[in-house]
C-alpha cells in the first residue's frame, strides 16, 4: 500500500486543496489517510481516534466532496454532535474547509432560539451540523424534508451514548433513507457504540488508529494524591503561579465547584479566569470559549460538558481538579492538550475516595499514571470532620462494589475490637 504523505494524493477537488493550503494543513494524519479513501469510495465506516488526532477533517473532507456544490432546497449530508460547542466547533472547520464553494452549511443547537436556525434553512441547505434533539425539533417544524440526506455521521458516539441519545437518534435514523452511507466517530468503543454500529451500519470498514481509550503520547500525565479540598486549592495555586503554565483548562464535577473555582482564582490573581458550565447561556459560553482562544484569558473552568467540544490550540495544561467518575472523560478532558502533535500536560489531583477512580481510569488507558509527590511549599491543610466522613462513606462504597460481602469499615472495626477482647 502506497504511503500517503499529501493531501494532492487523495482525490479532491481544488477548491477543497486550495482550502487545505490555506488552513495551514501540511500533511495528513493517520486517521485521515486511513478514513478519508475509504469515505469516498462510499463505504461506511467505523473510526475509532482519541481527541486531536484530525478526525473532523477526516469526514469532513471527504463529506465536502461529495456534496460539491450547492444543489436542490433540502439537505444531503448530515453530521450529528452530541453537545453544541462541538457542532459549533465544527460547522467553524468546515467554514474553512468550504470556503470556496458555494456550498449551504447551517448548524442546529440548542440553547438559542429556533425561529433563526428555521430561517438559516428554510431557503435551501446542503450540509446540516446538528444536536440530535435541534435536528428534530427543526425537521418537525417542516423547515426542511430528509429524503436527500445521503450520508450521516455520528461524532463522538461514545458521548452521545453517555447523554442518552439512543431514542432520538434511533428517530433520526429510521426517517432517513435507506440507501445512505453512515459514518461514526468514537473514541471509545464500549458496548453501547457497537450495538449501536451493528445495528446502523452494513459491512462498516474499521479505523482505529491507536488502541481504543488511549491518550495521545505527546501528553504528559502526572498524579498528585491529595488529601483534601483546601490542599487541592493549594496545590492549584501553587501550579498556576508557574509560567510554564501558560494556558489551562480545569474540569471540576459539578457546576458549583466550577463557580465557587472561579471567584477562588479570582481572588488569588493567578491569571484572568473564565467559567462555563450548563447553566451559563450560550453567548456567555461562546465568548469565554472566543476569549480563551485568543488567549485573552489563561484559564477555562469547565465541567464535563466542554470535555470534548473544544478544540483549542496550544493548551499547555488540563488540569483535572476533580477525577472524573465516567472513566472515558479522562481521555477527553486530557485530549484538550497535546493537540495536533504539540505537547502538553495532563494534571490530576486525587483525594483518598478519588484514588479508586484512578486505578479504573489506569485500567481503561492501560497506562500507569506518574504519581509525583506535592511540593514542600504547598500547605497541606487538616481534613475537616464532614469531609473525612464523606470521604470514608465513599471509600467503602468502593469497597463493597468490589467485594460484596464487605460491611463497612465501622463494622470491620468492630470485629477488630471484639479479637482483641478474646485473644485477653
Amino acid at each position: 500500500m502506497a504511503i500517503i504523505s499529501s493531501f494532492s494524493e487523495f482525490k479532491l477537488n481544488k477548491q477543497l486543496l486550495t482550502a487545505i493550503g490555506d488552513v495551514g494543513y501540511s500533511s495528513p494524519t493517520e486517521i485521515q489517510v486511513k478514513s478519508i479513501p475509504a469515505i469516498l469510495g462510499g463505504n461506511d465506516l467505523v473510526g475509532i481516534a482519541q481527541t486531536g488526532t484530525g478526525k473532523t477533517a477526516a469526514y469532513l473532507l471527504p463529506l465536502l466532496m461529495k456534496l460539491k456544490y450547492a444543489q436542490g432546497s433540502d439537505p444531503r449530508g448530515l453530521v450529528l454532535a452530541p453537545t453544541r460547542e462541538l457542532a459549533i466547533q465544527i460547522k467553524s472547520h468546515c467554514d474553512q474547509f468550504a470556503a470556496n464553494t458555494d456550498l449551504r452549511v447551517a448548524a442546529l443547537y440548542g440553547g438559542t432560539g429556533m425561529k433563526p436556525q428555521i430561517a438559516q434553512v428554510e431557503p435551501g441547505v446542503d450540509l446540516i451540523i446538528a444536536t440530535p434533539g435541534r435536528f428534530w425539533d427543526v425537521y418537525k417544524s417542516g423547515a426542511f424534508a430528509s429524503k436527500q440526506i445521503k450520508t450521516v455521521v455520528l461524532d463522538e458516539a461514545d458521548r452521545m451514548m453517555d447523554m442518552g441519545f439512543m431514542p432520538q437518534l434511533r428517530k433520526i435514523l429510521e426517517l432517513l433513507p435507506m440507501k445512505r452511507q453512515n459514518l461514526l466517530f468514537s473514541a471509545t468503543f464500549p458496548d453501547k457504540v457497537r450495538s449501536l454500529s451493528q445495528e446502523f451500519l452494513d459491512y462498516p470498514v474499521r479505523v482505529e488508529v491507536t488502541p481504543q481509550a488511549t491518550t495521545a503520547e505527546t501528553i504528559k500525565q502526572v498524579l498528585y494524591e491529595v488529601p483534601n479540598f483546601k490542599t487541592k486549592l493549594n496545590m492549584l495555586q501553587h501550579l498556576l503561579l508557574d509560567d510554564h503554565v501558560q494556558k489551562a483548562i480545569l474540569f471540576v464535577k459539578t457546576k458549583d465547584t466550577a463557580n465557587n473555582l472561579w471567584k477562588f482564582l479570582s481572588r488569588k490573581q493567578v491569571g484572568e479566569a473564565r467559567v462555563i458550565h450548563s447553566n451559563k447561556d450560550q453567548n456567555s459560553r461562546l465568548k469565554a470559549i472566543r476569549d480563551f482562544t485568543e488567549d485573552e484569558v489563561r484559564i477555562l473552568v469547565t465541567t464535563d460538558v466542554s470535555a470534548r467540544g473544544l478544540d483549542i490550540s496550544m493548551v499547555t495544561h488540563v488540569i483535572n481538579f476533580d477525577v472524573p467518575v465516567l472513566y472515558e472523560d479522562y481521555v477527553h478532558r486530557v485530549g484538550r492538550t497535546g493537540r495536533a502533535k504539540q505537547e502538553g500536560t495532563a494534571i490530576t489531583f486525587a483525594t483518598p475516595a478519588e484514588v479508586y477512580h484512578t486505578r479504573k481510569i489506569e485500567e481503561l488507558i492501560n497506562l500507569k499514571i506518574p504519581t509525583e509527590l506535592m511540593p514542600k511549599s504547598v500547605e497541606v491543610t487538616e481534613t475537616g470532620y464532614d469531609e473525612k466522613q464523606e470521604m470514608a462513606r465513599e471509600i467503602d462504597s468502593q469497597r463493597k462494589k468490589e467485594d460484596p460481602t464487605f460491611q463497612g469499615a465501622f463494622h470491620e472495626k468492630k470485629k477488630k475490637q471484639q479479637g482483641r477482647k478474646k485473644r485477653r
